[in-house]
């Protein structure tokens, strides 16, 4: 019975989260701690911090952990402990991959539709806008930011788009021009 309370209770989280694992983190924390009452509040900010150190999104990670946790607290064998880490874990992301895959077939339809060129038109230029505005927001003195690391960026940029070299190869050659300047 608790899986089933667990993979409901993902679900919802999942299906109703938009803007991402930290804005999970409420919802999370409302069902766990409050509705629940599966972990303590201070279980659950140990599980935040943890979720952050661990790599991954921090909405899935948490989900990991409490699935665990809470077959922990019932005194569940260790692999029951995991299959509720898998439970939690598939349930939060069941439908973000439910969602993602009715638009590739949505997108396979309408691909070539007027109205939906000029939705995916307009929404090319204003992810570069906030690509580039979180870029922009992370160049400052604090980061160390200098020149050297303005030629690096240029000339990744000429790269990929003028040369057409891929990204996991501009991502290495950054980093040896990295190693080479600093």
């Amino acid at each position: 019975m608790i899986y089933m309370e667990l993979f409901l209770t993902f679900f919802v989280i999942g299906m109703f989260t938009i803007g991402g694992g930290y804005a999970m983190l409420s919802l999370i924390q409302n069902e766990v701690v409050t509705v629940h009452g599966w972990i303590s509040d201070g279980a659950f900010t140990d599980i935040v911090a943890i979720s952050q150190m661990t790599p991954g999104p921090i909405g899935i990670n948490s989900a990991t952990y409490i699935g665990y946790e809470v077959l922990s607290n019932t005194g569940a064998s260790e692999f029951m402990c995991i299959l509720g880490s898998f439970t939690a874990t598939f349930a939060v992301v069941l439908p973000s991959f439910l969602i993602v895959l009715m638009l590739c077939k949505m997108y396979e339809k309408w691909k070539n539709h007027y109205l939906f060129r000029g939705v995916m038109d307009g929404l090319k230029p204003a992810t570069l806008g906030l690509i580039g505005t979180a870029a922009l927001g992370l160049a400052t003195p604090e980061n160390f930011i200098d020149w050297k690391s303005y030629v690096i960026c240029i000339l990744a940029f000429i790269a990929l788009y003028l040369k057409k070299i891929g990204p996991f190869a501009i991502i290495g050659l950054g980093a040896i021009a990295g190693l080479l300047l600093y």
